[in-house]
């Protein structure tokens, strides 16, 4: 019979009276699902703010120590943040590993990431988080780099452990560097083609893997777990018209997200800030759909990504009885699709709606370039952009041309023009 190493938890989840401090228990139920935890026991308290020793108190403290006894765990897990010395505190009352809900996050993304680039931004998380926290001295460096030998002279043990994982955070950035600097070249290609990208956001197991693969026939991993996907992928889809467009499936977001994750994370965040486009996918079988919806757009705007327009994709519906199949609305300026990506209905009403707004208006505009501007006037006329053009008493370029205000926008902040010198009224 083989043996089960799964490790066996212990999981605890205390209400506060402070929606701040409060984080949903179904939803840490899910992400212990996705670590591949055994959740032997579950131990739920109320406080009104959090023990500053040990978080909890010392009656809850031994309800834990007494489950964690009878199931013999391997570690305890909280639902929420803890301090560095609550987490020692209470490894120390407890004799077992003590993870709060930072870690167990990191852990699942330390499971999911496939692409060397993934590896690199948990691994960079990972230590971040570690740094603030070095509370089992070299027992976790050990089984990565093995003591011996890289001890400095006249070192604690603590400082050995901080100098070695600053050098690697270091050594981190600069591989990053070198990944981001590959992505901005394929991003400059696709600027150059004129192809737009459509990013696919939303909360962790929202459906936008599913959907993803039903667009563009990716065949990616989908599951039923929190993070099942995290590396960014990107993926040619045509729309209703025939036109191509990049759609990039990214990680899904979640409440509270921890900030070590967005500064790890970021070159792949600026998938979702560069786009044309955000797919925000929304699953409409979730009773908190209108808590999450801002919670993903808290994070959006957090990575400078609000001045996107979005689609509201709402996925799922064929576990929704009598929803209709194919639905499509507008809430103020923002578009809604109501979409099932395993029966594929609503499917063509979304990339409709895609052809739609992935094929700007072109109005007539009319520049005025001065005289040393003669680069930007060689880049318009290349375009094939422009309709006329005359010179004025200055010296000035006088050029209209004929395109949407977006793309003119973005050609004036590329080459380093002030939007003056658009002058429709001539």
């Amino acid at each position: 019979m083989q043996q089960d190493n799964t490790e066996k938890a212990v999981l605890v989840h205390i209400n506060f009276r402070n929606p701040l401090l409060s984080e949903e228990v179904e939803e840490f139920i899910q992400l212990t699902e996705s670590a591949g935890l055994r959740n032997l026991a579950r131990i739920t308290g109320t406080r009104t703010v959090p023990n500053p020793r040990i978080f909890v108190g010392s009656g809850k403290l031994d309800e834990i120590r007494d489950a964690v006894n009878q199931v013999q765990a391997d570690v305890v897990v909280f639902n929420h943040g803890l301090s560095p010395s609550q987490a020692r505190n209470l490894e120390g009352e407890l004799g077992c590993r003590v993870i709060d809900r930072i870690g167990l996050i990191l852990d699942i993304f330390a499971q999911r990431a496939r692409s060397h680039e993934g590896k690199l931004q948990v691994e960079l998380a990972q230590l971040e988080y570690l740094s603030t926290r070095l509370v089992r001295g070299w027992t976790h460096l050990e089984r990565q780099k093995g003591g011996i030998g890289l001890r400095g002279p006249g070192e604690t043990q603590l400082e050995t452990d901080r100098r070695l994982i600053s050098k690697r955070i270091k050594t981190i950035h600069l591989q990053l560097a070198k990944v981001r600097c590959r992505r901005q070249q394929g991003k400059r290609l696709r600027k150059r083609t004129g192809t737009p990208v459509v990013s696919m956001v939303g909360y962790t197991n929202a459906g936008k893997t599913t959907l993803f693969n039903k667009l563009t026939g990716a065949g990616l991993y989908a599951a039923d777990k929190l993070f099942a996907t995290l590396d960014t992928t990107l993926r040619q889809v045509y729309v209703a018209s025939g036109k191509k467009a990049i759609l990039s499936d990214t990680v899904g977001f979640i409440r509270h997200i921890p900030p070590d994750l967005v500064r790890a994370f970021h070159g792949t965040l600026e998938e979702i800030s560069d786009a044309d486009l955000l797919l925000h996918v929304v699953d409409c079988t979730d009773k908190r759909q209108d808590i999450l919806i801002r919670q993903v757009n808290d994070v959006i705007t957090e990575i400078g990504a609000a001045h996107v327009p979005q689609i509201m994709v709402y996925s799922k519906i064929d576990a929704v009885p009598g929803q209709a199949e194919e639905i499509s609305r507008t809430r103020g300026d923002i578009p809604e699709v109501w979409v099932s990506a395993r029966s594929g209905a609503g499917i063509e009403g979304l990339l409709k709606i895609l052809d739609e707004h992935l094929a700007p208006v072109r109005i007539w505009h009319t520049l005025k370039l001065p005289p040393d501007a003669g680069g930007v006037r060689a880049c318009l006329f290349r375009s094939g952009l422009v309709l006329e053009e005359t010179v004025d008493d200055s010296g000035n370029w006088i050029i209209d041309v004929m395109l949407d205000s977006l793309a003119l926008q973005k050609f004036c902040h590329e080459n380093g023009l002030d939007v003056n010198i658009v002058v429709d009224e001539l």
